[in-house]
């Protein structure tokens, strides 16, 4: 399993493993993969940098990258107390309203954490700043296209640019600006994801960049047969994010709401998500629970835009984790969710995509023959 993108990145396989801890992104680089940080959970910038030089050190001088959010746009923005303060009392109420009839909790006093500002442009800002201070080969904008000014200091450092694109218009957009390696996330992808699938949108992306610029195919991908589906539609790589949340490493993370988790993943089905507004203001796929089916009930509010929707549910989420229910969970994940069967080390998970997907190409070039 070989690209020209494993050359370009000093990789074995070209396999971009995106998630939320440092132990799941060192375990994947240390494998052979691409480990790709998401910064976006960081709010304190002091905490990034030690998880950056814990990464620097554990990943056994191999390569990994991180990912920020960041609009292209630079947008007016206040603090999260002057944006509190926008978020009508309606949503706070059917909030507490709903996650009382879930039997949800209070936390105890002193317990919890802010709203996740990463969304923020500036708190984005803050961890490109960090990042450059320590050795990533490649950052990804999970919003597109960054600032122009954003790509020039990366290119300046040596490091290249990745771009989520959901239709072949953005994908375009985003080499126009300078992006050099398109991720074309399909529509079941977990997280944020637009309306076109997989099968459909990596093709369209390919032919429409060209040759030159290398695309990731992601969303739907949780095998080696459909990493080889993705290659076969002209991917130069892949870019996988649901299905490290079923690894013994991510249990590294310390969530307290583990065991709910791995509950309520082990025994969906790819039928089990949603793709709403309610976790981020913008769509996003997550497992469905009657936390995600409480907002789509009539009379429920209408999600609020990013990144007051986010600040809204962030003690919510909190309280959610702490109570430790899989029937009320709330976590982003996509539609490969049905597969994820149960919990393995990151090595394994690597080995059996490796060796499925070798064991596919044989099959078809039978087939071909």
């Amino acid at each position: 399993m070989r690209s020209p993108l494993c050359d370009a990145f000093g990789i074995e396989y070209p396999i971009f493993a995106f998630t939320p801890s440092e132990h799941v992104a060192a375990a994947v680089s240390r494998a052979g993969g691409l480990g790709v940080l998401g910064c976006v959970r960081f709010n304190d910038t002091e905490e990034l940098e030690r998880v950056l030089t814990w990464l620097d050190d554990n990943t056994d001088g191999k390569p990994y990258g991180v990912d920020i959010v960041m609009p292209m746009k630079i947008p007016t923005e206040g603090t999260s107390i002057d944006l509190k303060a926008m978020i009508p009392d309606e949503h706070i109420s059917f909030v507490e309203r709903t996650l009382l009839q879930l039997g949800v909790p209070p936390l105890p006093e002193g317990e919890g954490r802010d709203g996740v500002l990463g969304w923020l442009h500036s708190i984005a800002r803050s961890h490109l700043d960090v990042a450059l201070q320590h050795r990533p080969v490649f950052i990804a904008n999970a919003l597109g296209s960054p600032p122009k000014d954003v790509i020039d200091k990366c290119h300046e450092h040596g490091i290249k640019i990745g771009a989520l694109a959901g239709a072949a218009k953005h994908a375009l957009s985003h080499v126009e600006n300078g992006v050099d390696i398109i991720i074309a996330q399909g529509y079941e992808a977990g997280g944020h994801t637009g309306e076109v699938a997989s099968m459909v949108l990596t093709p369209d992306v390919v032919d429409a960049v060209g040759p030159d610029v290398p695309v990731l195919g992601a969303g739907g991908i949780g095998s080696g047969r459909q990493i080889a589906a993705s290659m076969a539609l002209g991917a130069q790589g892949v870019w996988m994010g649901s299905l490290w949340l079923g690894t013994e490493e991510y249990r590294g993370m310390g969530n307290n709401n583990s065991e709910a988790w791995e509950t309520a993943f082990t025994r969906a089905t790819s039928s089990d998500t949603v793709r709403t507004r309610v976790y981020t203001g913008k769509p996003a796929r997550l497992l469905k629970t009657k936390w995600t089916e409480a907002w789509a009930e009539d009379g429920a509010p209408s999600p609020l835009p990013m990144p007051l929707q986010n600040l809204l549910v962030a003690e919510a989420h909190n309280r959610i984790s702490a109570a430790n229910d899989p029937d009320v969970i709330s976590m982003p994940v996509g539609q490969i969710v049905g597969r994820m069967n149960e919990v393995r080390p990151v090595a394994e998970v690597m080995a059996d995509l490796v060796n499925e997907f070798e064991e596919t190409v044989r099959k078809l070039d039978k087939i071909s023959g």
